[in-house]
């Protein structure tokens, strides 16, 4: 539904619902939609939907870059949501780095797998893991620098809408 429509047109969903975490660490926000127009469709809701989960990572992986002074090249996922080939290339476009899926996303099970592993023996080192990691896709950002600025400058105004929503 979210690809049957280019953009959200202007729609931003903030999912507060029990407030907001990482890195705006604030109990009192709650959820918000802002920017319906009478042109607003459900396909426009779902696909905003989509944007919020690649701009909430990206408020995370700024805010971890300027903690920690490194830049990231690019973002490894994994998890059920990696599957969705939109939402990838969303989150490509959002940060503007390549969003690189492993060929197994439920990297949590596997870590668990290779873990046991290398104790009973059966791997000899974390290189010889590292040597099974393959790339399933790459997505690879498409969206000029200015748009993607002017969608996230958007997502912010969202968020401090929601904001200190409720009261004590």
């Amino acid at each position: 539904m979210a690809a049957s429509v280019p953009s959200s047109d202007g729609l931003y969903l903030v999912p507060a619902f029990v407030g907001l975490g990482a890195p705006h660490w604030d109990p009192r926000a709650r959820g918000v939609i802002v920017g319906i127009t009478r042109g607003t469709t459900r396909a426009h809701l779902v696909r905003a939907t989509l944007e919020a989960i690649a701009f909430q990572t990206r408020d995370v992986i700024e805010t971890m870059e300027a903690e920690c002074g490194v830049a990231l090249p690019e973002l490894r996922v994994d998890g059920g949501a990696a599957a969705n080939d939109l939402l990838m290339q969303i989150q490509a476009d959002i940060l503007g780095r390549p969003v690189v899926r492993p060929a197994v996303t439920e990297t949590t099970a596997l870590g668990a797998a290779y873990l046991a592993g290398l104790a009973v023996g059966f791997w000899q080192s974390q290189d010889e893991l590292a040597a099974n990691w393959r790339v399933d896709r790459r997505f690879e950002p498409h969206l000029p620098a200015d748009q993607r600025e002017a969608l996230y400058a958007g997502w912010k105004r969202a968020v401090e809408r929601a904001k200190g929503w409720a009261s004590d």
